[in-house]
């Protein structure tokens, strides 16, 4: 780990033209995962502790070990029938699901170099580059165009085992797994120098930010005041939302603070339990999915905002108008 992270220090300094050649060192560092094999939660050689990035559409719920994910970056998958890119990016710490359908055309991906210290993709149909933080092609034919994002959360593999007991998860490569992250990659990682200079805005390159986007324009939390109050009630533009911490402590979700289809706000406050919540206004219990399952709003749930894990400074890079959370 220590070396490759190293090695990759070095090449972010590279200009992102040395993506573009045809022999691809990046996949020499981190080989694609061809065939992504998947088994059952109780099967699966993943710690509890251990982060999942989680994708559930319809009744399929696929979890992919984040360890994995750091090594192989990109998993090429088909979920409910959706085809997906799901993309890991360690040294910027960026989870990102993607529709791999565009105007009607499937796209295949596959790890192409790093621009500012965040990975890039290249699809085989027209060798166009993407930016994996924000699923925009910025070179090539497709130079413009922008992939739609898949819900997605970083979960425990013990919660989201608990909430998905019947899903798959996808299981190391044998041909690679010697060469998989270890538990404390984040501390590799943190020690990595950046391009992006965030000196000016007062905070470190690594502080690690739960981002989020509305039509009203963008937000960063830290995420250790999101896991110290486990549970903050703000605005991102107009819209109200709310961040709630799960029962294992660690795990994240956003929803807006109103019952879908409805149209009043509610205010909340943690729970007598873990990960649960109670509402002022009918002083009904919430799940960490959302889902009220006590009291008069017991049956109905929250809508879930789009939101994900970022280094300050690629979150910073990719939103420069975004405004931070200060608890």
């Amino acid at each position: 780990m220590s070396s490759r992270i190293a090695l990759a220090g070095l090449l972010l300094v590279a200009t992102v033209c040395a993506a573009f050649t045809h022999i691809n060192i990046f996949e020499k560092m981190f080989h694609p995962y061809g065939s992504p094999s998947f088994g059952s939660p109780a099967s699966a050689a993943v710690d509890p502790d251990d982060k999942v990035l989680a994708v559930t559409l319809g009744h399929d719920a696929r979890a992919y070990p984040i360890r994995t994910m750091g090594y192989h970056h990109i998993v090429n998958d088909t979920v409910n029938g959706v085809p997906i890119a799901v993309t890991y990016c360690t040294l910027c710490h960026t989870g990102l699901v993607w529709n791999r359908m565009l105007d009607g055309r499937l796209l295949h991906f596959r790890l192409a170099g790093i621009n500012n210290g965040n990975a890039l993709l290249r699809d085989e149909e027209t060798s166009s580059i993407w930016q994996q933080s924000t699923g925009e092609a910025i070179y090539g034919p497709l130079k413009g165009k922008q992939l739609q994002l898949v819900r997605s959360n970083e979960l425990s593999f013990g919660l989201w085992k608990q909430e998905q007991p019947h899903g798959q998860v996808l299981r190391s490569n044998s041909l690679y797994a010697s060469e998989y992250d270890p538990k404390d990659w984040e501390k590799h990682v943190e020690k990595t120098r950046t391009v992006v200079d965030t000196a000016k805005s007062g905070i470190g390159p690594h502080e690690l930010m739960w981002g989020i986007t509305t039509a009203g324009g963008s937000k960063a939390y830290p995420v250790q005041a999101i896991l110290a109050t486990k549970l903050i009630q703000d605005h991102v533009g107009k819209v109200p939302i709310l961040l709630l911490v799960g029962p294992d402590g660690t795990s994240v979700r956003t929803f807006e603070t109103r019952v879908e289809g409805g149209n009043t706000d509610l205010t909340f406050a943690t729970g007598p339990h873990d990960g649960t919540m109670t509402d002022a206004e009918t002083g009904s219990t919430w799940n960490f999915q959302g889902c009220a399952v006590e009291g008069t709003l017991s049956g109905r749930c929250l809508k879930e905002i789009d939101a994900h894990k970022d280094y300050w400074f690629d979150w910073m890079n990719h939103h420069p108008d975004s405004t931070v959370f200060k608890s």
